[in-house]
């Protein structure tokens, strides 16, 4: 049996820990101090590290754990030269045997140009659960920065994951839903299934309980980004833009620069 735990780390990072039996992998362990003491607290011996991508939040704590037992990293062989502790280069396509899974790597440039993501199935006949790792392209009610990538590459990176099945457990990297889904309100603020689910995060949160996983079910049906391709998001971001917008990318471009200077609202 595989279970999925969070490790808290920074402002709103969430590092992930497969475990099975007394054996883990995590996945972008930004904090290699947080990771140790859950893996210690828990008696896992860790046996490898997924990276997503280069950003220090996501790799800065390899060194750490490294040093305390020497295991394969995998990560993007586009981002090699910027991940010095990467052993295991990856590309679109591959598939690592690990924890005795399949893990399938994904190609998701856009919020970095050499970002994947990693997919698995756990359990087996009707029980299987497909569980999705995507770092920062795919949030909660959002999706990552474009800091190296294009409109385009984001949006087509996104159509990818929305295309895995519905009940699909998504783990990114950030507690960033209720802003997200904040700057959907600001979108479509009359949608009131939207203003229902903002309810719902918002009583997770001041319970202090994670947004995350969502599902790919669920980001279909609330993530702007996800659903540029809509008559009413196409029509939000042009009358943001002072443009006649008509293609969905021009549509997805239009809501990213909305939302890098969007600021949540205050509660």
């Amino acid at each position: 049996m595989i279970t999925v735990t969070p490790v808290p780390a920074f402002a709103d990072n969430y590092l992930w820990l497969l475990e099975r039996d007394d054996r883990a992998l995590v996945v972008d362990p930004g904090d290699g101090r947080a990771v140790g003491a859950a893996l210690a607290q828990r008696g896992l011996r860790l046996e490898g590290i997924l990276v997503t991508h280069h950003h220090p939040d996501h790799i800065g704590g390899i060194g750490t754990l490294l040093a305390e037992a020497a295991v394969p990293v995998y990560g993007p062989r586009a981002e090699a030269a910027r991940i010095p502790t990467l052993t295991h280069p990856l590309d679109d396509g591959d598939v690592i045997e690990a924890l005795g899974l399949r893990i399938e790597v994904l190609a998701v440039p856009g919020h970095t140009l050499g970002h994947l993501a990693y997919v698995t199935e756990v359990g087996a006949g009707l029980g299987t659960q497909t569980l999705l790792f995507c770092g920062d392209t795919l949030f909660a009610g959002g999706c990552g920065r474009l800091f190296e990538g294009t409109p385009a590459q984001m949006q087509a990176s996104l159509s990818r994951l929305a295309a895995l099945p519905a009940d699909t457990l998504v783990y990114c990297a950030h507690e960033y839903t209720l802003s997200n889904l904040d700057f959907a309100l600001a979108v479509e603020p009359h949608n009131d299934a939207l203003a229902a689910e903002f309810a719902r995060v918002e009583a997770l949160r001041a319970e202090g309980r994670y947004s995350v996983p969502t599902t790919i079910a669920r980001e279909r049906r609330f993530n702007p980004f996800l659903r540029a391709a809509e008559p009413a998001l196409l029509a939000a971001a042009s009358a943001h833009a002072g443009a006649d917008l008509r293609e969905p990318v021009e549509v997805f471009a239009e809501l990213r620069r909305w939302k890098d200077g969007h600021r949540r609202r205050a509660p």
